[in-house]
């Protein structure tokens, strides 16, 4: 597994980038919409059409397929929109990443293809309002495919010393979230670079999401509810994958490990054998992992505000 990014733009993806025309008209929203495309939809038109005309400063469509031969004419119909093809495989976090070094608005509103997208769904008024306060991320409510709310209400906790993240539909506007679900949400762009964004080296969706959102937490920044905006999915959803494996041991050494004392988070080397006893990935491997992490959170100690276990105190007076 490669080192763990230290900065935003660490990571280069070899890609394509066509069209993206410029949108100097001075009622552009100060957001930009990133568009991530895995499912195929044959709704794409459509979908653009509506995008469009709810006056974002930009679009951005991140391809999942190199091959897509339909491209080339969405390119000429749609010129304003930007749309970056990778050409190696990357992760649903490097996708966004890649989104975000193309983008100049403050805030970016990340979707996906096989949402419902209506026409107008955040006017000024709303944009104004979702962004006035500097929010880090606004997670809307998303239904699935039989229009069923999902979880929104997610908590952190310490379960018999294991870290667990309790879900509750029990929704209030305003109120705190640990992660945006399937990564759908009203992010700052500037934050979230300051954050350093998704790290690549976390294959898995799940534990990627997980470990930017806690991350952000963990550095002071906030994560809440909007019940203002609202998505529902045209198919079925998807399922978060939960399975403990090397990307979680990444995660846990990133987020649950770390102590905060004083000013500052630290990994005390007498935490490894401890770890090592519990990774079960051999000894070897415990011990790559171990140190390099080790070394992020040294490299990143005095941009902590606090560790699980004060969040976890603290999350219902936050």
């Amino acid at each position: 597994m490669n080192t763990i990014p230290l900065t935003f733009d660490e990571h280069q993806i070899n890609r394509t980038v066509l069209g993206g025309q410029k949108n100097n008209s001075s009622n552009a929203l100060n957001i930009s919409v990133v568009l991530l495309n895995t499912s195929g939809s044959h709704f794409k038109d459509q979908l653009f059409e509506n995008l469009l005309s709810c006056g974002f400063e930009q679009i951005v469509s991140v391809e999942h397929d190199p091959n897509n031969f339909s491209l080339d004419d969405l390119v000429k119909r749609f010129p304003s929109i930007k749309f970056i093809v990778p050409l190696e495989k990357v992760t649903q976090g490097e996708m966004i990443n890649l989104a975000m070094s193309e983008i100049t608005s403050d805030y970016v509103l990340v979707l996906r293809d096989n949402l419902v997208i209506p026409s107008g769904i955040i006017l000024t008024n709303l944009a104004e309002k979702l962004t006035q306060t500097g929010t880090y991320c606004i997670v809307p409510r998303v239904k699935d495919s039989k229009k069923i709310s999902i979880d929104a209400n997610l908590s952190p906790f310490i379960m018999k010393k294991h870290f667990v993240v309790e879900a509750s539909g029990e929704v209030t506007d305003g109120m705190n979230t640990l992660y945006p679900y399937d990564f759908i949400a009203l992010y700052n762009r500037k934050k979230f670079i300051q954050l350093g964004g998704f790290d690549y080296t976390i294959q898995s969706e799940y534990w990627q999401n997980l470990d930017l959102a806690l991350r952000s937490w963990l550095w002071g920044e906030e994560t809440k509810i909007t019940t203002l905006l609202q998505f529902t999915y045209a198919e079925d959803s998807f399922v978060e994958d939960k399975t403990l494996n090397l990307d979680y041991l990444r995660f846990y050494l990133k987020n649950i490990l770390p102590r905060f004392k004083i000013d500052r988070s630290i990994i005390k080397k007498r935490q490894f054998f401890t770890f090592a006893f519990n990774s079960s990935c051999g000894f070897l491997e415990a011990r790559r992992q171990f140190s390099a992490a080790r070394k992020w959170v040294n490299e990143n100690r005095f941009k902590f505000k606090r560790d699980i276990i004060e969040l976890v105190e603290e999350w219902r007076s936050l």
